[in-house]
């Protein structure tokens, strides 16, 4: 039997027919709201009264029709898109801008304190490198490994000895003092070369840290000798400033006169007493500018290098540490004037002898807080002190959970962050095991195995600053020529006047860009003898 014939015997089968006629149009109707589930239909049929039977056939063709409205808008919706473009100007408040030297603290000024251990930090280089001496490289190799440390008495290094691996025996390395292979103990975590890779080498150094009891080792090699003895001489040199009052650091440091040579801002000038003294324990002085502190906030409504800020920056490569820094130039962190400027972490390095022009695009984000995330308002209902004289954020916390971890496991904070209440900064003389319990901690901190990354929460407000940088010869070559000339004449008693080259006097004034000098560059020109 066809489908068509089956429907129609079953509708006959069901519905009172009398003849044999087929079903009307009125019948079927009545059957299907006899036996359909919409509410309404139903009640069309059975109610008893025109009225009654009039409000239920409003009330089913009502919501019938609003069903197809709401079909009809949802597909016009998808098929259109609303796009709204407001375009306004308004003056902007500008970020504080905080700039500083890559060297913290003026070589001449610290030599004295760091005197015993650049002492030891040459002498570790010779004998690693031999570069100090011009001789045949067979004949170093010859020479006892130790003779370079005669009539030395190493104190550094017999604190945290430097190791030299071969590749063919992993578990023994030589002393950089005795020249002694030993067997080592513990672990050993090698670090990736971050600073420089002087050549390649069958060997690998590193350093050793050992607990009070020398029960537990932890060794750090490095595939750079350079390197290793860079992060060594790191070490060394935070335990040593450690000890430092800050009064004295910040005299050891750069002052603002000394680093900012000319400042503009919106067309006018400015100069070093719109700029704010910020001491960093691993950049020494930095100054901010449009800190708010006295109240007031910049602000511009131009955009253009024109009306932002501009300075001409002094570097004084002459008092670059040669063994802590291997750069030359200046930090940059653009940030709001509430917000804790992370020089090491998000800092923009500033080459010397350029033109640097940075454009600056701000972004500002919102989050809802729970129960649609997980963000924090504040900070208040984080179980982490904010140690920091700074708005909230998520680089806060950690560095805050981090240190506060420091001084409950080493008994001692960390040099590079600020000190929590009623905690001192790590030394070897008060705590000397504190090398290693740092190292221990950061690797755990790395794995998250503190619990800091599960306990601190992102801001559910914040600004980022986008940066966009480009740089320029400074000064052009031209430039140059003519001031040349414009010194030479003005230093002579009897003007005359000289075309073509400058003259020799300005050339030996001018600043010469090149690599610290000290161990570092010595060690550069002879590996290339």
């Amino acid at each position: 039997m066809a489908p068509g014939e089956k429907i129609k015997a079953k509708i006959k089968k069901n519905l009172p027919v009398t003849g044999p006629q087929a079903p009307t149009i009125k019948e079927l109707m009545r059957w299907y709201c006899l036996n359909t589930n919409t509410h309404g239909c139903r009640r069309i049929v059975v109610s008893r009264g025109r009225l009654r039977r009039l409000l239920w056939i409003v009330f089913t063709l009502t919501a019938v029709a609003l069903i197809f409205w709401q079909c009809a808008l949802l597909v016009f919706s998808f098929y259109t898109i609303s796009v709204s473009i407001k375009v306004h100007f308004q003056k902007l408040d500008f970020p504080a801008v905080t700039i500083c030297n890559i060297n913290p603290y003026k070589y001449s000024a610290v030599r004295h304190l760091l005197a015993d251990l650049e002492q030891e930090t040459r002498e570790a280089l010779k004998s690693l490198y031999g570069f100090s001496e011009i001789k045949a490289r067979r004949r170093r190799e010859a020479e006892s490994w130790s003779s370079a440390w005669d009539g030395i008495r190493p104190k550094f290094l017999r604190l945290v000895p430097l190791l030299v691996f071969d590749h063919e025996e992993k578990d023994k390395a030589r002393d950089f003092v005795t020249g002694r292979k030993r067997k080592v103990s513990g672990s050993i975590i090698h670090k990736a070369s971050k600073v420089m890779q002087v050549q390649e080498s069958k060997q690998v150094v590193g350093f050793q840290l050992c607990a009070n009891d020398t029960s537990s080792c932890a060794t750090y090699t490095f595939s750079s000798g350079v390197n290793a003895i860079q992060e060594w001489y790191k070490l060394h040199y935070m335990n040593i400033m450690a000890q430092v009052p800050l009064e004295k650091k910040i005299n050891m440091s750069y002052s603002a006169e000394e680093l900012l040579v000319t400042c503009f801002f919106d067309g006018v000038s400015c100069d070093a007493r719109n700029f704010t003294l910020f001491h960093h324990p691993m950049h020494g002085n930095c100054y901010t500018f449009n800190s708010g502190d006295n109240a007031t906030i910049l602000s511009t409504s131009m955009g253009g290098s024109e009306y932002g800020l501009q300075v001409i920056l002094y570097i004084n490569e002459e008092e670059y540490n040669p063994f802590l820094v291997s750069s030359t130039g200046a930090k940059v962190i653009i940030h709001q004037q509430d917000e804790y400027p992370f020089i090491e972490d998000v800092g923009t390095e500033i080459e010397t002898a350029m033109a640097t022009s940075m454009g600056m695009h701000l972004t500002e984000s919102f989050k809802l807080s729970e129960p649609y995330s997980q963000c924090t308002e504040d900070g208040s209902d984080v179980p982490v002190r904010n140690i920091y004289k700074a708005a909230y954020s998520l680089q806060i916390c950690l560095h805050s959970c981090f240190q506060e971890k420091m001084v409950e496991k080493c008994g001692c904070a960390q040099y590079s962050q600020p000190l929590p209440p009623a905690a001192n900064y790590c030394n070897y003389q008060q705590h000397p095991n504190w090398m290693y319990c740092y190292y221990q901690l950061y690797q755990a901190f790395v794995q998250e195995e503190l619990g800091c990354q599960s306990v601190c929460r992102e801001a559910c407000s914040f600004k980022e600053w986008t940066l966009t940088t480009s740089l320029a010869q400074w000064p052009s070559v031209v430039s140059e020529d003519r001031l040349g000339q414009t010194v030479d004449i003005l230093q002579r008693p009897e003007p005359e006047i000289h075309h073509g080259e400058p003259s020799q006097q300005y050339r030996d004034a001018s600043v010469q860009l090149r690599w610290p000098a000290g161990p570092v560059d010595e060690l550069l020109r002879g590996l290339r003898h």
